[in-house]
């Protein structure tokens, strides 16, 4: 069976303001939205640290979401308004719930020269998007096989399982692929999948890729095959088609224009004199200027599927 396999792009972006490290956004996109319930995929690196200033992102709120943070190179710490700190590594998982709200901060550590990672946030459905804020940190053990290895840090593939709480099916691994390897990977088919290629040279299903290209397979394949033309490093997300419109902006995912207005106005009225007060998203212990919410654009947010 074949599928029409989609490549996007990415685009460079400030991450938490216009003076911020640079990344590769890939996800969203204009004509694409989602993968499962993946809603954006940011790549970055490797910077080295000293000429870029590495990740310095102030306190800032998230609802409706979480967050997985995954490195390849560096580490950064996580502060959280629930209480949370920690410190996420190269081949380790921070998975951060918001919920119905949170704030948090991310800050490579003074030990990092070299920064290269993923940032990927998950929309959370209807059940769950009011949920309590939450955090789990997880270590996956690689699995390996001839000419490959693997991390899995969300759901099941090679014979792997993460044991890390989602509220919708989902799947995400790291891939190391030698030179003139092709690994048939077996998936779920009522899983949409994405494939995106860090370093390296890539087939996903004869689809080349280059660097920073993410490969985008609609649901209804049991098999997915990758060729490493050089040797590669992809992370492989999935889920079911996530089924339900959402509204998102900034740092927040909604339902509705109105919903998000609020969910900013709440975040603007914790911040006095330049500190955060208490409220919705709670408070982190940092001495860090907080991140305002810029401008709502001058048109209704629109939907996205």
């Amino acid at each position: 069976m074949t599928s029409h396999i989609d490549v996007l792009t990415s685009r460079e972006v400030p991450l938490g303001g216009p003076r911020a490290m640079r990344v590769r956004r890939t996800l969203p996109q204009r004509h694409r939205s989602l993968i499962g319930a993946w809603c954006f995929v940011d790549h970055y690196g490797p910077d080295e640290v000293q000429q870029t200033g590495g990740m310095v992102v102030a306190p800032h709120p998230h609802t409706g979401l979480q967050t997985a943070s995954w490195l390849f190179e560096g580490e950064i710490e996580h502060r959280d308004s629930a209480g949370h700190r920690a410190v996420v590594r190269p081949g380790e998982l921070n998975l951060m719930t918001a919920g119905r709200g949170i704030s948090h901060t991310e800050v490579s550590t003074t030990g990092t020269s070299v920064l290269h990672g993923a940032q990927l946030w998950i929309a959370l459905p209807e059940g769950s998007r009011d949920t309590d804020p939450g955090f789990e940190h997880f270590a996956p053990q690689p699995v390996r096989g001839p000419g490959w290895e693997a991390r899995v840090f969300l759901g099941s593939l090679l014979g792997a399982e993460s044991p890390v709480t989602t509220h919708t099916p989902l799947l995400g691994a790291e891939l190391m692929v030698a030179t003139g390897r092709t690994l048939e990977l077996e998936v779920d088919e009522t899983f949409e999948h994405g494939v995106l290629l860090d370093v390296g040279l890539l087939e996903v299903d004869g689809t080349e890729l280059k660097p920073t290209d993410l490969a985008c397979v609609a649901a209804g394949r049991s098999t997915l095959t990758v060729t490493a033309l050089e040797e590669s490093r992809l992370l492989v997300l999935g889920g079911p088609p996530f089924g339900e419109p959402i509204v998102m902006w900034w740092n927040f995912i909604g339902r509705t224009h109105d919903e998000i207005v609020g969910y900013r106005d709440e975040w603007q009225a914790q911040i006095r004199d330049g500190r955060v007060v208490d409220g919705r998203y709670g408070l982190v212990d940092i001495e860090m200027d907080p991140i305002p919410a810029p401008s709502l654009p001058h048109v209704r947010l629109k939907l996205r599927h």
